[in-house]
């Protein structure tokens, strides 16, 4: 088995981590040979808050991946997430180099690093440049210009940025963990690509990562990304709203909402209950399930009226054919798409991963989503696959200088 047929995706959320192991074929198939779980600890909101605890965190999800496949695990795609990252609209303009106006490779290039020269906030960093458009000489909505004639070359894109101290913190924990990065890509856009299908993306379709502390909102159009944004809310919040409602602790809390949770009380009799002591012996009472089913309602509501915003600032608000797909482990709330299908108007569904051969069952969930996504990016910026934007993905400039300084620290 080549070391370079070998990509690893490394999902850093707040709650957990999780690594999928791949390998690529010859005709680009992405195999998933292992997968790994670990608990996330010092990590919040997608941001490092303890880089000890994170590096610790890492390294195990890390060693339970390279036992499950026997491989050592020396490089891997990782994922940045957390509200710090933002998205902002960018324009660039070009004259064709050749003087038979015919446009080339260079002139894209040129052009994508002209949207760059965007003013961008102070401390943030780009991560990732992605086109929505190109003009060539006025005429407006070309996807791909290679090969065209003309004499101005122009195009519309969106630049993701993130803080610079945060994918400093980020780059430095993983190094120490002795893994080299291949990139760093946006969460919800590596999700994008395991779980939406390209019929999706063109008809307009909305993502959204359920994540734990965070969610994450790429919104499509016409096969091109037309607005992100990342929530500091999450499923863990629904798990602390029901500790403080039933006063018990947040563990017993999160088996209370996986166990007996549901999105929607309206189904639920006012007469089902359930005894807290069937969930941990130290803890005594009846609670009413449909008590519990409003509690998670009335967060999820909160959440949905904060992807409505978003929605309504680019006009989409009720207006995207393909709906709303729902990924990460809060996803897998029962009763989630029925409520999403009745505050959006849309059509709603689970997205899980796709576009992978695998003998693990574990990694057909939702969760997987975006360590899968990064393993498919992986393979399509090595060149053995066809990815939407694998072309125009960036580590940045700030992850490349601290790779040396961390080599050289190294003993």
């Amino acid at each position: 088995m080549a070391k370079e047929d070998i990509i690893t995706g490394l999902d850093i959320g707040s709650t957990t981590i999780r690594v999928a192991v791949a390998q690529t074929g010859a005709d680009g198939e992405v195999n998933i040979i292992g997968a790994s779980e670990h608990p996330a600890e010092g990590i919040s909101k997608g941001v490092i808050t303890s880089i000890e605890d994170a590096v610790s965190s890492i390294s195990g999800a890390l060693e339970k991946a390279e036992r499950m496949t026997g491989i050592p695990i020396e490089h891997a795609t990782v994922s940045v997430s957390g509200a710090h990252v933002i998205s902002q609209e960018s324009h660039g303009v070009v004259a064709v180099a050749k003087a038979d106006g015919e446009i080339k490779d260079d002139d894209v290039e040129r052009v994508i690093e002209a949207a760059q020269t965007v003013a961008t906030p102070p401390n943030h960093e780009i991560l990732h440049v992605i086109p929505r458009q190109f003009t060539v000489d006025g005429q407006t909505g070309i996807k791909d210009p290679l090969g065209m004639t003309g004499v101005k070359l122009e195009v519309d894109a969106q630049i993701i940025l993130g803080q610079v101290s945060q994918i400093k913190n980020l780059t430095k924990c993983i190094y120490r963990t002795g893994v080299d990065i291949d990139d760093l890509v946006l969460g919800i856009l590596a999700a994008s690509e395991s779980v939406l299908t390209k019929r999706q993306k063109e008809l307009g379709v909305g993502l959204v990562n359920l994540g734990g502390l965070t969610t994450s909102l790429m919104v499509f159009e016409e096969g091109e990304v037309i607005h992100t944004k990342i929530m500091p809310i999450g499923a863990g919040h629904i798990t602390n709203d029901i500790a403080i409602g039933l006063r018990t602790s947040v563990d017993v809390a999160e088996k209370v909402k996986t166990e007996y949770g549901t999105a929607i009380p309206d189904d639920i009799s006012k007469r089902e209950e359930f005894d807290l002591s069937n969930i941990e012996p130290n803890e005594d009472g009846i609670v009413s399930k449909r008590e519990v089913a409003e509690i998670i309602e009335a967060r999820m509501e909160e959440i949905f009226s904060m992807i409505k915003k978003e929605l309504k600032q680019v006009e989409k608000d009720g207006m995207l054919p393909a709906g709303l797909v729902f990924t990460g482990g809060g996803s897998r709330l029962p009763e989630l798409i029925d409520l999403a299908k009745r505050e959006f108007n849309l059509p709603a569904s689970v997205g899980v991963p796709k576009d992978f051969t695998t003998a693990i069952e574990k990694v057909n969930d939702p969760v997987f989503a975006v360590a899968i996504g990064l393993c498919i990016w992986g393979a399509n910026i090595s060149g053995k696959g066809g990815s939407t934007f694998g072309r125009f993905s960036s580590v940045g400039e700030v992850t490349g200088k601290m790779k040396g300084w961390f080599k050289s620290l190294m003993p």
